[in-house]
């Protein structure tokens, strides 16, 4: 079962008043939970790095020299999944089979119990107790070797915790590559073409977007109803607009005749309750230009079929404009959770095609 199915089963259950959205959707996911299992190739273990729960992954076959390593953000609107659900699972381990490589997937706790920052944070906690040169040396892992990655807000969260590594004096080990797989990078304006072009898409509609920006940040509807107005930036913070103006970060092809208009601002209240939604932690694409330069080698996958596209294409560009070298993959087949498409009943072979371009990129760039 998928997003999409997903998200029709807990709209029914939400409207029959039998659990909330999201409640819901988790119940779903954990369905598709499964234990932490061995095989012949990778050995799978369920421990904590810096009191955050992960799933570990270390290959069997023998090394010549040091491994690569992925630490691995699943996606799911910072409320739902988990390392351990079947499309995660397969997926990392599979990374950690072909690259023979470490594979640390973070299982980060979910909003509606914990808010932005926490999830931020758990990831964060894990990369740094990772790039330890005690912890690599104790996985054999090459310290020029380590890769952070995540899908849809898993993307957000690699993107981030890429910006806050330059910032940290305290973290010695550089890391050498970044994929943020169809990543949410802003909240800032929820109508770029994209949102609207898609906004009924079955997969990630922009209500279901919008719901989980907003539960990322708190359950007060005023917060969820201003964002699917797209009201709710306070004058105060225009200046951030710049960042995420897509007349001029989006290529030609993508404005597809919709027009830019000024932004409509909302209450200073809100942003003081609710300052997270204007945080570069939770929303990557604020930063200034000065502060990308120095990121490490990108890969970005974008779908057309996604509201999230538009984020990718000017986190792309702007990342090029900054010096950063980026590998820009756009499918225009593909839709949003595209590569968790890969195991039955819901195969599909676009969901193999993205994640052998992804693996293929990994491999040829860590």
């Amino acid at each position: 079962m998928r997003k999409g199915q997903k998200s029709s089963l807990a709209e029914a259950a939400d409207w029959l008043g039998l659990m909330n959205h999201m409640e819901a959707l988790m119940l779903i996911t954990d369905a598709e939970y499964i234990a932490p299992t061995s095989d012949e190739n990778v050995t799978v273990t369920d421990t904590e790095f810096s009191n955050v729960a992960v799933r570990l992954y270390l290959p069997r076959k023998p090394s010549d020299g040091l491994r690569r390593a992925v630490i691995y953000f699943h996606g799911g609107g910072w409320s739902l999944g988990q390392a351990g659900m079947k499309c995660y699972d397969h997926l990392t381990r599979w990374t950690s089979n072909r690259l023979n490589a470490v594979v640390v997937s973070v299982n980060y706790r979910l909003a509606p119990k914990y808010r932005f920052p926490v999830q931020f944070e758990d990831v964060y906690s894990v990369t740094k107790f990772f790039l330890q040169s005690s912890v690599l040396s104790q996985y054999g892992v090459d310290p020029d070797r380590v890769c952070v990655a995540g899908d849809s807000a898993g993307g957000n969260l690699a993107a981030a915790v890429a910006q806050q590594l330059l910032e940290d004096s305290e973290v010695k080990t550089k890391l050498k590559a970044q994929a943020l797989l169809y990543p949410a990078l802003q909240s800032l304006d929820l109508n770029l073409p994209s949102y609207q072009e898609h906004e009924n898409k079955i997969i990630l509609p922009k209500w279901l977007m919008v719901k989980f920006w907003s539960e990322y940040f708190t359950s007060d509807s005023s917060l969820r109803e201003a964002m699917a107005s797209n009201r709710h930036v306070p004058v105060e913070s225009s200046h951030l607009f710049q960042f995420v103006n897509w007349s001029n970060l989006l290529p030609e092809e993508l404005k597809k005749g919709y027009v830019y208009t000024s932004p409509t601002y909302g209450s200073s209240e809100l942003a003081q309750k609710y300052p997270g939604f204007l945080d570069p932690r939770a929303a990557p694409l604020l930063v200034s230009d000065a502060q990308l330069r120095g990121l490490p080698l990108t890969y970005i996958l974008t779908c057309e079929h996604d509201v999230l596209r538009d984020d990718g294409f000017m986190y792309a560009g702007r990342l090029q404009a900054a010096g950063v070298p980026v590998t820009h993959d756009h499918v225009k087949d593909a839709f949003h959770g595209a590569m968790t498409f890969v195991l039955s009943p819901a195969e599909l072979a676009v969901g193999h095609r993205l994640m052998n371009r992804y693996i293929e990129w990994l491999n040829e760039n860590l």
